[in-house]
Order: structure tokens, then sequence, then C-alpha cells
């Protein structure tokens, strides 16, 4: 709970950048110093490369605001509602290209979003003055940005290559806990959703971070393996999930070999816990090793081709095959994860090569974006228009910060209650302004003596910001302090004027909560829900033909969805939870695309049987869109796979028709997981 050292450095080395720019604003006789302070503040991090990032695109940003303020305020001055209008598209274009840009360049538009009404309504009554505002914000702005980046990266800087090392190995320990219960036939309750929550929450977190690296002054190489860390990351748990299903009706079938099977899954869950631990003894050479030694125990455990002709053979390799994938991307993970850790350069061969690695496309539900741009750009149209109508004089601030506010957690589910934590966050700055300019601020004489009386809160409030907990409430309180001073070259404290300006910056903060909170009260519930709605319809498209890279950009969609959808479920103990089921979809999508890629490569006759089940998928997802529910599966699909997995397993045990039966085994165990065995034939394992 208390602040580590680390904490501390930062923040004394963030205090010591917000006094230099002070200065430095200070003595160029800047009109807003302050603003050279509070950017400090925002674009300061713990770690240089996402100081750097944030601060080149804070600076592009500020400086795109500023030119469309430029372009819009004079000619547009005279029709107040026209230039509303104007502000409000910019604002909802702007903020439309930030959500839909997941990486750290999405800064750059959500600054250019805000900084438009930043600059321009405080100077429609003097539109004159909008280039020198404009000037001047983006000449504070930068001034702030480059003494954070310069005392960031010169004074005992951080590296962000060791965070992801820390990342990734707390991701590994719910990795292996993620398998360890799956492998022992525990996929569901309340353990088990939190744990994959975790996982996806933490994918999506490093999507940011690896954008970040290479300002980081990491090494090309680093980069590279961290994003292809990622990738299988992300591909882990479905891998993990889809041996759920298989191993229980394995386990329920009384099958021989069910003994056999639960010694080789009791030693690969084993290994992933004793391979998952970093540092330690585990070297990548040991790693290569156990792994070649568990290939070669599932290799000796192949049924022969007239075991595959019955169903607990077809199953048993088929579980086999997956156990196979798991070791081969829990191998790569765990190399790569120590290339990083070690920071060394080696060379990597991957042992996870499948159709479906090189997707590079990513989920974006379109509609709830808009959604959330145009309500943005409606409160900051409804907010000029209650300015405007009331003739308030400091209405101009109240309508910049509530732009702020709506742009600021427009990405959110939810965002009322950031916005009311930043309400309170203002309300706090306001009364601590207030005792710095008219109690504390007469008694400093000069810059050194501000220094002294600013130093304590400032840092102590600083040693938060690396806090996640209280990362928000510690820069807004920061922030909006170093605002609301509005600290100048000489003293001059007016309280009339400190309490106009500020209550009006209050005001359109809690405008900004109650707009939200009236036009966006659906939370994560919706999300959730269009993302469910959404994979069935990429369901729908999977059972139909494409071209192998829109196949594999697909697979990636799909993955990415998943790990959207994953953190926005209710943690329950309800065996059927909703994560597990929409494993279940994203599995049924992922072998439909399977069977389109090996459709391509078997004789007209089984192709003929490959086309009924995938019309079977087709008509089955385009009900449940149509009902809006999930609906049972009917028995005219199940009947189709059957059929298919019998026509399979009785012309040839190649490569294609097995690779064809393991799609349609996975395929029926994801949509039909509770259904008796079909009866392929009359063999049957014996060992």
């Amino acid at each position: 709970m208390l602040p580590s050292s680390r904490d501390w450095i930062f923040s004394l080395k963030t205090f010591c950048a917000s006094m230099v720019a002070l200065y430095i604003a200070l003595r160029l006789e800047l009109p807003r110093p302050y603003w050279a302070m509070a950017s400090v503040y925002i674009v300061s991090n713990p770690f240089v490369g996402a100081t750097t990032s944030k601060a080149m695109y804070r600076t592009l940003g500020t400086l795109l605001g500023a030119a469309a303020s430029i372009a819009l305020v004079p000619p547009l001055v005279e029709a107040p509602y026209l230039l509303s209008l104007a502000v409000a598209l910019w604002v909802g274009i702007m903020l439309y290209l930030a959500i839909a840009d997941r990486t750290a360049r999405s800064y750059t538009f959500m600054l250019a979003a805000y900084t438009l009404p930043l600059i321009a309504f405080p100077t429609v009554s003097n539109p004159a003055t909008v280039f020198d505002v404009a000037v001047s914000r983006a000449e504070e702005i930068v001034l702030g940005i480059v003494c954070a980046s310069i005392v960031n990266t010169v004074i005992l800087p951080s590296k962000l290559a060791p965070v992801l090392a820390e990342r990734t190995a707390a991701w590994f320990r719910d990795a292996a806990f993620y398998a360890a219960e799956t492998l022992a036939g525990r996929p569901g309750g309340n353990e088990m959703s939190a744990c994959s929550q975790r996982m996806a929450a933490t994918i999506n977190g490093l999507e940011v971070l690896l954008s970040q690296l290479s300002y980081d002054h990491t090494r090309p190489e680093v980069v590279r393996q961290a994003r292809e860390l990622r990738g299988r990351m992300s591909l882990l748990m479905p891998v993990i999930s889809s041996l759920a299903d298989p191993l229980h009706a394995f386990r329920g079938s009384q099958a021989p070999a069910q003994k056999v099977m639960t010694g080789i899954v009791d030693k690969i869950s084993e290994w992933i816990e004793l391979t998952r631990r970093y540092p330690g003894e585990h070297t990548d050479h040991d790693v290569k090793q156990s792994a070649e030694q568990l290939r070669a125990e599932l290799g000796q455990l192949e049924p022969t081709p007239e075991a595959l002709r019955a169903w607990e053979g077809a199953l048993f390799s088929s579980m086999l095959w997956r156990l196979r994938l798991l070791i081969d991307l829990w191998q790569d993970c765990v190399t790569l994860q120590h290339m990083i850790a070690e920071d060394k350069v080696a060379w990597w061969t991957p042992q996870f090569c499948h159709w479906r690695l090189g997707g590079v496309e990513r989920f974006l539900d379109r509609g709830i974006m808009l959604f959330s741009t145009v309500t943005a750009a409606g409160a900051v149209l409804l907010a000029c228009a209650l300015w405007i109508e009331s003739g308030w004089q400091d209405g101009a601030a109240a309508a910049s910060v509530a732009a702020i506010g709506v742009c600021f957690f427009a990405a959110l589910d939810d965002p009322a209650p950031q916005l009311f934590r930043t309400f309170i966050a203002a309300a706090l700055s306001v009364v601590v302004a207030g005792l710095y300019l008219f109690v504390i601020l007469p008694n400093a004489h000069d810059f050194a003596m501000l220094v002294i009386w600013f130093a304590v809160p400032f840092i102590c409030v600083g040693t938060l910001i690396p806090q996640p907990r209280f990362a928000l409430m510690a820069v807004l309180t920061a922030v909006n302090t170093a605002n609301f001073i509005s600290l100048q070259s000489a003293y001059d404290a007016n309280f009339q004027t400190y309490i106009n300006s500020n209550l009006a910056a209050v005001i359109g903060v809690l405008f900004a909560y109650l707009w939200t909170r009236v036009t966006r009260p659906f939370g994560a519930e919706l999300a959730a829900r269009r993302l469910i709605r959404s994979s069935w319809q990429d369901l729908v498209a999977a059972a139909s033909p494409h071209p192998l890279e829109e196949q594999r950009n697909m697979a990636a969609r799909m993955l990415d969805r998943l790990i959207q959808l994953l953190p926005r479920l209710a943690s329950t103990d309800t065996p059927q939870h909703p994560s597990i089921d929409s494993f279940r979809d994203m599995r049924a999508g992922l072998n439909a695309l399977d069977l389109q890629v090996e459709r391509e490569k078997v004789q007209p006759p089984l192709r003929a049987a490959i086309d009924r089940v995938l019309a079977g998928v087709q008509q089955h997802f385009l009900n449940c869109i149509e009902h809006d529910r999930r609906e049972e599966p009917p028995a005219a699909l199940l009947g189709a796979i059957d059929t298919a997995l019998g026509d399979t397993v009785s012309v040839s045990t190649a490569d294609t028709a097995l690779d064809l039966m393991y799609a349609l085994v996975a395929l029926r165990l994801s949509v039909f997981p509770n259904r008796p065995p079909p009866l392929l034939s009359n063999s049957a394992l014996q060992s």
C-alpha cells in the first residue's frame, strides 16, 4: 500500500521536471506558464518509452488541434452555433480515430479532439487572439513535454523491457493455473473465470506497452520477440480450452486408454508448472529436452489406423494432437519470455506453426464506437448551447472542460464512474488551489520559496501516479491544482476571478458526468452482448469460402474479440459460465475455418459432406442472430458432422484426412459438448 522507492524516485523526477518547465516559462514570460507545469504531470510515466511516446503524440495532437482552432474560429466566430457544430464534429471525428487505434498513437487524436475547444472557446470573445493563444499553448505544452522527456531519460531512466518480463511472468502464473485446472477436468468456476479475465486483461494491456517499446531504445529484435510472444499468448487460452470438452468426453467413455491418458496429461500439467517459473533452474535447453520427451511419449500413444475408425480412437488421436499443440505453443512462449527477460538476441525456431498465424486484423465494434463519439459530440454541442443561451462569461471554461471529460473516457464501457472521480478530484483541486492562492503564495517572495511550498504536496501526490489504483486521481489532482492556481510572473489573486473560473471547470466536469450517466447507462453488459452477437456473425462468415489470407485475418479477429470479451464477463461459480460458451463459439469458428482449408485437399464426395456441415453451421448461427439468443443446435447439424466424420475415418489415414478428422471432432464437441458419441464403426480402441 505504501509507495516504493521507485515511486518516490519517479515523483521526485517529475516534480523537478515540472519546476524546470515552470521556471523557464516564467523567465520567457509565456502567458500561461502553469500549462507547462501541468503538461509535465500529464505526460510523465515511470518508464522512458511510455513518456517519450506520449510526449511525441501529445505534441502532434496539440499542434493539430491548435491548427484547427486557427482555421475555424475567425471565419465562424460570428455564427456561434455553426462554430459549436464544427467543433463538435471535429471532436467526434478525432475521438473516433482515437478509439479505433489501440496503440499509443491514439493519444495524438485524443489530444487533437479536445485541444480545439480548449483553445477555441476562450477566444470567441476576442477572435483576433486565437493565433497567439494557439501558439502560446503549443509553446507551453512542448516546453513541459521536453522537460519531462529529458529528465526522465537522463536521471535514473527506467526501461520497459523488465516490466514486460514481470507482466508476462505474472501471466504465466495464471496460464499455468488455467492449464492445470482444465487438464484436471475443472474448466469452470469463479477462480477459472477470474483467471481467464486476468489473462485477457494482461494481453490487452500489452498492446499499448509493445507500441511504446520502440521508443524505449529497445533493440528491434526484442520488440519482434515481444510481438511474437503476445501473439502466442493470445492463442494459448483457446488451445488450452479446446482440451476441456475432449478430455471430459474421453473420461466419460470408459475407454481402456483412459489411465494412460491421465498419466500423460498429469505429466504435461507438471511440466507447464515447472517451466513457467522464471528465474529458475529451467534453461531453454531443459525446456526443449522435456518438450521433446513429452512429444515422443505422445507419439507412442497414437492409435492404429483401425482404431481411428471408432469414435474413441478418433477422439483419442484428436486429444493427442491438441496436447502436442499445447506443448509446442507453451515451449515457444517460455523460450520467448526467457529471451526477453535476459535481454538476449538468439536464433529462435518456432515449434508452433499453423496456418492461423499471420493474421493482423483486430475486431472493432464500430457501432459502439460511433455511439460513443456521437454522444461526446452531443455533449460538446449542448454545453455550447447552454453557454450561448445563458450568456455566462465563464461558460467557455465549463464547455472546454466538459469536452475534455467526455473525450478522455469515451472508450470505456461505462465512463460515468471515472467522470465522477474526476469531479471529486476537480473539487479537491479547487480547495487546494484556494489555499495556495490566498494563504501560501502571498508568503512566497521568490522562485526558490515557491518550489519549497510546492514540494511536499506535489511530491506526495506524484508517488501515487505509478500505482494503477490511484493514478487517475493523482494525475488529475496535480494537473488541476496547477491549472487552478494559474500561476503568473507576478502575484495577482482575485477571489471573484478564482471562484468564477474554477467553479466553471467543476461545473463542466459535473455536466460531463450527468450527460454520460443519461446517454450511456448500459455498462459492459451491452458491449458483451454485442461482442457475442458479432462472434455469431463471424461464425456465419467462417462457414463461407474465403481466400486463405482472409481466413487468417478472420481467425485473428475472432481471437481479438474473445480477448476483449472475457474481461467484460462477470465471474461466477455456475458451471455454464458465459466465457465457456464464448470459448466454444470461437472454437467452432476456428474449426469451420479449418474445414475450409482442408476442403480444398479432399476428393469431391468428401467435399460435399464438408459442405453440408458448413451449411449447417451457417444456419445454426443465423438462427441465433435472428432470435438474438443462443439457440439449441439442430439435430440435422449433428447428423451432418457424424456423416462427414464417418466418411473421413473410412477413406484413409493420410495427414489430410487426419487434419479433417481433428477439425470435425473438435467442431462436434464445440457445438454438441454433451451429446452421446457417434457410432462410426464396430472397431474400438484397444490400447
